[in-house]
């Protein structure tokens, strides 16, 4: 197998500021899954050489990161090696995923690179990049600029300290440049969807929300003004996560499951800055949401009898598409950890609805969604589109943030938000009916030993489908663009489906299995299923 240093959403690790060489950065991404300065200046270098900017010109790259201690050394290195290689700089400071996705677009950039790693702890960073359109890379890309940055390391390309000084700078820097520039792109989507689901009745919303309703940054770029931004259009909001010592530190989205549920006296004991700050609330009630770090997803909490649980993005894809119900039929590209495409509840609700299943990713997402609708997105209207992961990465079309034609998609925990907001007061308060999934994971696992080729792989495949047999359904092995790795085995019994998934994470060491069942299924058998799996992956993988 070719070598690659990109994961499932970019590349991602924990971060040293070592002075090493290329060739122990190198080793260090490869095996001990560590991010240093040596190895961002080397990326910016091939990320150069493959931006497909034409022979004599060079290739404008906008770069922004969030709040993670090391990042500052580390976009210093990768604006070093853009620069050192003709490529044009421009910085826009601190800002979310998605504000990058803008800035690409606004600044007319060929490339965006998003220092982060999301959900991660804030002892790791990485990068995200991106095209022109402000889509995130593709394996092809991926691999040509591995390819590249391996052959750019058996060279020898020493810089003299005061070059290296003054190309570790920008050619541009528009600081600060996000946190209006994101607003006003979040206020003219707003808009938006209020031509799709109506505008924001307080009266009605005031049984739905808690007052006041609690908001969860991460302690991200979010924290200093998205609650004001609702607050302002009559949600009443207090953030929360101001008080966490770090970004992801005790609060954020990335500790939740897309099935988490609490007593009150689990939340109230929790040392997470949503959870104890949550109100009672009344069953049914919203009463909290959450970002992640980079602000790309988003996450609520719905009171219950007994306490809260997560409301996912499964749950925002019914809701949001039946209060739009009215604008027509809705194409929907779901991964394969949601259970939006498994179920077939969404299609049920309108017979003219589509669905795709993707790779875990949203860049998978918009992929699927741009080849059903075109690059184009050209009318005048918002496309109905939608990528769904329950993991709260939603992508919607987003208009372009200085006005010109066409539509872009984009996955914003904050636009997110905003949309599930607008759309309650349309929704009914029934309880969709959904079906049972669940997700483990073998931590630490030696993330090499499992790929298509391995014995166990080859192993599983034939003991699942044999035990989904003896339960009753027919299974097969699928195979999903993006996902060269996985495990896929769908089991069909008349109207009911199971599905069940091994695959490596992309960010971290550890192999993740997930199981999804159609509603009226008996769970017992499968989740026994599913947790003998796992004994066997960990006798193999740790």
């Amino acid at each position: 197998m070719s070598t690659s240093f990109f994961g499932t959403d970019g590349i991602r690790g924990q971060t040293s500021l070592d002075d090493v060489d290329e060739e122990e950065a190198i080793h260090r991404i490869l095996e001990e899954r560590t991010l240093t300065p040596a190895f961002m200046r080397a990326l910016g270098e091939a990320l150069s050489h493959t931006s497909g900017a034409q022979p004599g010109s060079s290739a404008r790259v906008v770069i922004g990161w969030d709040a993670r201690p090391h990042n500052e050394a580390l976009v210093a290195a990768l604006t070093l090696g853009l620069r050192l290689t003709g490529s044009e700089v421009v910085h826009i400071g601190q800002c979310a995923t998605p504000s990058l996705h803008a800035a690409v677009l606004a600044f007319n950039a060929q490339m965006g690179c998003m220092i982060t790693a999301s959900h991660n702890p804030v002892t790791d960073s990485g990068i995200k990049v991106f095209d022109a359109g402000g889509y995130k890379s593709t394996r092809a890309f991926e691999q040509e600029v591995s390819r590249t940055l391996l052959a750019l390391s058996q060279e020898d390309r020493e810089v003299d300290q005061v070059d290296q000084e003054l190309l570790a700078t920008p050619d541009e820097l528009h600081d600060g440049w996000a946190v209006q520039a994101h607003q006003d792109w979040l206020a003219q989507r707003w808009t938006l969807f209020e031509h799709y689901f109506g505008g924001f009745d307080e009266s009605l919303s005031q049984g739905r929300f808690a007052q006041p309703f609690i908001l969860d940054s991460a302690g991200g770029f979010a924290a200093s003004w998205l609650a004001q931004f609702l607050t302002t259009r009559g949600l009443l909001c207090t953030e929360v996560s101001g008080s966490a010592p770090a970004l992801n530190d005790g609060c954020g989205a990335g500790d939740f499951s897309p099935t988490g549920t609490w007593t009150r006296e689990e939340a109230a004991n929790a040392s997470h800055a949503l959870l104890n700050a949550l109100p009672e609330g009344r069953p049914g009630q919203w009463v909290g949401a959450a970002l992640d770090g980079d602000g790309d997803r988003c996450l609520l909490i719905e009171a219950t009898e007994a306490g809260y649980r997560v409301v996912d993005g499964d749950g925002f894809a019914a809701r949001l598409m039946e209060a739009g119900r009215g604008s027509g039929p809705w194409t929907f590209a779901a991964s394969i950890e949601s259970d939006v495409a498994l179920s077939g509840y969404v299609q049920s609700m309108h017979a003219e609805n589509s669905v795709v299943e993707t790779a875990v990713g949203d860049r998978w997402l918009s992929f699927a969604l741009r080849e059903r609708k075109g690059d184009g997105f050209d009318s005048e209207r918002m496309p109905t589109v939608l990528g769904i992961e329950d993991s709260g990465h939603v992508v919607m079309p987003a208009p372009h943030p200085i006005g010109k034609a066409g539509w872009s998609l984009v996955g914003d925990g904050a636009a997110t938000l905003c949309a599930i907001v607008l759309a309650t007061d349309r929704t009914s308060s029934h309880r969709f009916e959904r079906g049972w999934k669940h997700r483990v994971s073998v931590q630490d696992s030696h993330r090499e030993r499992w790929h298509r080729d391995a014995d166990i792989f080859k192993h599983l495949s034939t003991t699942l489908c044999e035990e989904f047999a003896a339960l009753g359904f027919d299974a097969t092995e699928r195979r999903i663009n993006g996902e060269d790795n996985l495990l896929l085995i769908h089991g069909v019994s008349g109207e009911q489906v199971v599905s069940f998934g091994v695959r490596n994470s992309g960010t971290q060491a550890k192999t993740s299995l997930s199981l999804r069942l159609s509603p009226g299924i008996e769970p017992t058998p499968f989740a026994r299923l599913l947790n003998e799996t796992k004994g066997v992956l960990t006798s193999a993988l740790q």
